[in-house]
């Protein structure tokens, strides 16, 4: 059992920089996405300077509140030496490439992320590939929903540049006072890395182990043609580890990282067993699998969802119906670019 958090306020959400272990404190950062409440950054103290893991969404209420944080422990913004991302969605990149732009912050993040910083394009819509794979999945209206969303302005003009420096699968980022060790752990992201810091007992998550709800998987501008299987091993992988305290990037602290990683893998276990059973009833397309399931603890319908929900559900279940023709208990071919499955004989 990884070693018990330092108090934490009841509220994961409430501002202020809460200590999770000595020299390390959380700080959760406002963002424009209701669903999310907010996104934990995790402050190293080091005598070489600030270490951030995570940074948030680049606007104005989230660096203020940054700003506020770091001044309870008695430090500015220019006090940070280095931002460690844990993968490039808005939340945890853009606004370490803010900063950086004002204050020269070194910023690194996992090379496997490359591929869809490279080829973001914002002229493109902000889900393109995505449209293209719920055409795959036979969700005509769904993807001609997502093709026809604007660009909100607080998206337009977010940086998503290269990074400084990369980090790569089995570094060691050495600190003055701790070392920790990056493992790649491709499946929400391709590039998605947690970093360990084995002395601590800390395990700094990102979106690979979130302690209340379940990551999406492949969103990205360029997704891995196989992002659950990937998740998946990713997820033995920590599950390996000897256990820490779980620091994630959304939600409360949690005492153990591997209690939540056999949950996440029991529910993916459940949702393939789920939908293998809907294509033996005679569903053959992801879109007529997910719409036939249950979504959200509330067993919401899936037109019950939003339509940025449904495209989320329908890619889920494409990504589970991919394992299953993987193991080999479905069939899988292409009508009129449409994916079918269908049971083994």
């Amino acid at each position: 059992m990884a070693v018990p958090a330092l108090e934490q306020p009841a509220d994961w959400t409430e501002p202020g920089a809460h200590p999770v272990a000595p020299g390390v404190h959380r700080i959760p950062l406002p963002l424009p996405v209701a669903s999310l409440h907010a996104v934990n950054v995790y402050v190293i103290e080091d005598p070489g300077g600030l270490v951030v893991v995570d940074s948030g969404w680049a606007m104005p209420d989230t660096r203020r509140t940054l700003e506020g944080a770091l001044r309870l422990l008695g430090h500015r913004l220019d006090d940070v030496a280095q931002f460690l991302v844990t993968h490039a969605h808005w939340d945890h990149y853009s606004q370490a490439l803010a900063l950086r732009e004002e204050f020269g912050t070194r910023v690194r993040i996992g090379r496997g992320e490359r591929h869809s910083l490279e080829a973001f394009d914002v002229s493109k819509g902000l889900h393109p590939r995505q449209v293209e794979l719920l055409r795959r999945c036979g969700a005509f209206q769904i993807a001609d929903e997502i093709a026809a969303l604007g660009v909100r302005p607080e998206e337009r003009d977010l940086p998503h540049t290269l990074p400084d420096a990369w980090l790569d699968d089995g570094e060691r980022v050495a600190l003055t006072r701790r070392g920790l060790d990056v493992f790649a752990t491709p499946g929400h992201t391709r590039g998605h890395v947690v970093l360990r810091d084995a002395a601590a007992g800390l395990l700094f998550a990102g979106d690979h182990v979130l302690p209340h709800i379940t990551p999406s998987i492949g969103l990205e501008t360029e997704p891995e043609p196989k992002p659950l299987r990937s998740y998946l091993a990713s997820l033995r992988l920590v599950r390996d580890m000897p256990d820490t305290l779980l620091l994630p990037a959304h939600g409360p602290v949690a005492p153990s990282t591997r209690t939540r990683v056999e949950e996440l893998l029991r529910h993916h276990e459940e949702r393939l067993d789920v939908a293998a059973g809907q294509v033996r009833a005679g569903r053959s397309t992801a879109f007529e699998v997910a719409a036939a399931m249950p979504w959200t603890r509330r067993r919401r319908t899936l037109d019950d969802l939003d339509v940025f929900s449904r495209m989320l559900a329908v890619l889920e279940i494409d990504a589970h119906l991919d394992v299953l023709a993987d193991q080999g208990v479905l069939d899988v071919s292409e009508d009129g670019g449409v994916r079918r499955y269908a049971v083994r004989p």
